[in-house]
């Protein structure tokens, strides 16, 4: 169960975390992506840092994780200068691709399919 600090902390982690990164990649060569921070999540103890982060087109998710792994300490160094005043020491945050929206994509384009995915065993084949 997360404290309200916890809480409050995490927002506060997402909406500059959301800045951070949109600016990395505006100035990379990393073009017509639309990227966020769907959720942070904060341990207890203030020292680490989930954030999830969603890729449209998902194709190009796994560039845009690498490139923000390797300005990982760009983005820390950033988010210490808009945290100072609230925060001691800043988290370690750890970085995971938010696949939701292409589990969503998955699942419409089999509602619009007319074949039963269950009885042709095309369900077997989407899980690997």
């Amino acid at each position: 169960m997360e404290s309200e600090r916890q809480k409050k902390i995490s927002t506060v982690l997402q909406k500059d975390l959301i800045t951070i990164i949109q600016r990395t990649l505006k100035s990379s060569a990393t073009v017509n992506t639309i990227t966020s921070v769907t959720k942070v999540s904060i341990s207890a103890d203030l020292m680490h840092a989930k954030a999830y982060i969603s890729v449209f087109p998902f194709a190009k998710s796994d560039s845009v994780l690498e490139l923000i792994l390797s300005n990982k300490s760009k983005i820390k160094n950033s988010l210490g200068g808009l945290l100072r005043n609230h925060l001691r020491r800043i988290p370690e945050i750890l970085f995971f691709i938010d696949d939701s929206l292409d589990h969503i994509e998955k699942i419409d384009i089999a509602l619009q399919n007319k074949s039963n995915p269950i009885k042709s065993g095309d369900y077997k084949k989407n899980k690997k």
